[in-house]
């Protein structure tokens, strides 16, 4: 079985990414984009995110997982301290995140280390979560082999019965990790695949050095 995808072709032509239009800190870039994917109304969800880490087997691993927050230090997401990933940034911290939005013709491609957030921010989110959402959390022992999916509705049940009318505590294996960048590279698709690439590398002084790349 195989088919050419060869003829698949597109023309960007949205928009540009140029030096004297950027600012000094990739951040603020960062914001001022993902204003921009917010406000076009043509992404589902713009802070979907894929995450990849270098796993205990030696081979890298991709997923999608959505950004919860950002801020000056860097690039926040929740999971459970037991699963893979997470496994795999207590490995290894080196983690790369990455955004594509098709709609604006656009990629943000982020190398950082990731650490756990404190405790009291991991708390903070979590009573934010919906009820099921927070027994989601507990019900499923994520990335273990599980026998069916009647396995997890049955767990569930068993929750909601044993929670009902009860606050339902976040539990210690579940939590959130920052992405503090060491390098921010944003792509903006230009015709003819001369697209432009600006890089941001975070110097020892806590200052960005700006490059452009070839496409």
């Amino acid at each position: 079985m195989q088919k050419d995808l060869g003829n698949y072709r597109k023309s960007y032509e949205k928009s540009a990414l140029l030096e004297d239009q950027i600012s000094d800190n990739p951040i603020q870039l960062f914001q001022t984009w993902f204003y921009e994917v917010e406000q076009s109304d043509s992404v589902d969800e713009p802070n979907a995110m894929t995450v990849s880490t270098i796993g205990k087997d030696g081979y890298p691993k991709n997923r999608v997982v959505l950004l919860k927050k950002y801020t000056h230090e860097g690039f926040i997401f929740y999971t459970n301290y037991k699963s893979e990933k997470s496994k795999a940034i207590a490995a290894n911290p080196n983690v790369c995140i990455s955004f594509f939005w098709p709609n604006l013709e656009r990629q943000v491609i982020i190398k950082g280390k990731a650490e756990k957030v404190s405790e009291n921010m991991s708390d903070g989110y979590f009573e934010s979560r919906p009820e099921g959402s927070k027994l989601g959390a507990i019900v499923s022992d994520q990335s273990q082999v599980i026998a069916s999916r009647a396995v997890l509705e049955s767990k569930l049940k068993a929750l909601e019965k044993e929670y009902e009318g009860k606050e339902i505590e976040r539990p210690d294996y579940w939590g959130g990790f920052i992405v503090k960048p060491v390098s921010m590279e944003f792509w903006q698709g230009r015709p003819n695949r001369l697209h432009d690439r600006i890089r941001y590398i975070l110097q020892k002084n806590l200052d960005w050095k700006i490059e452009r790349l070839a496409p």
